[in-house]
């Protein structure tokens, strides 16, 4: 059943993967109990094909009953409840509660640095969600302040030519433009042009994203 939930939901049929996946779970929960790690899992992946079949209201109240019962099960701070945080922050933000999503992504971040530390790669991952939903929420200045914070730190860990720090860099510059300094933008956006093609070459594809990207706030300049 597993298998065929995956398989549908490959072909694009979230809800029959859903629907697979329900009698799947009643199956968990009648032969291993509704707190098996497996029945949880079972459950998280049912409120994630609600979602994608278009019902994130839908995945916000799964995912948020699925949360008190990881928390009660595994405790607050075990690693598949706080990816349960990261599940309810992404689909608050489908379903256009940007300001809860922030504050489920700051949770979870906050439960990273107590159980992985401040230099886990998954603490960074969830700096920058957190920064990045921050925009998409509105807080532009918020967002430039977190994702320049990140930067240094990813520079300081992985050296100024690590893919995580030119995609850093990239959402920096994006967020400038947004907040409206749009000159900034065109210059971080050139340097990371410079520095992409010295090392990824003039034709990888995100090389051509970025050149793109310059062209778009090099044209928004000359329009002031």
């Amino acid at each position: 059943m597993d298998n065929l939930a995956r398989w549908r939901e490959e072909a694009g049929g979230a809800i029959g993967a859903a629907i697979d996946l329900s009698e799947l779970l009643a199956d968990y929960a009648r032969t291993l109990g509704p707190d098996h790690p497996d029945s949880l899992a079972a459950r998280r992946r049912v409120a994630c094909f609600r979602g994608e079949a278009g019902d994130a209201a839908g995945a916000v109240a799964a995912v948020s009953e699925l949360l008190t019962d990881y928390a009660r099960v595994l405790g607050p701070d075990h690693l598949d409840t706080l990816n349960v945080w990261w599940s309810l922050g992404c689909w608050r933000g489908e379903a256009g509660d940007a300001v809860g999503a922030v504050a489920a992504y700051i949770e979870q971040l906050a439960g990273y640095r107590r159980v992985l530390g401040p230099d886990h790669s998954r603490t960074l991952v969830a700096r920058h969600n957190l920064a990045y939903c921050r925009g998409r929420a509105g807080d532009v200045a918020g967002a430039i302040a977190a994702f320049t914070e990140l930067l240094a730190d990813r520079e300081r860990m992985f050296g100024p030519d690590h893919p995580d720090v030119f995609f850093t860099r990239h959402n920096l510059a994006r967020l400038r433009g947004q907040g409206g300094d749009v000159v900034g933008a065109v210059a971080a956006f050139s340097e990371l042009l410079a520095d992409r093609e010295r090392v990824l070459g003039s034709n990888h594809h995100h090389t051509l994203y970025t050149r793109h990207t310059l062209t778009h706030w090099q044209k928004e300049a000359g329009a002031r």
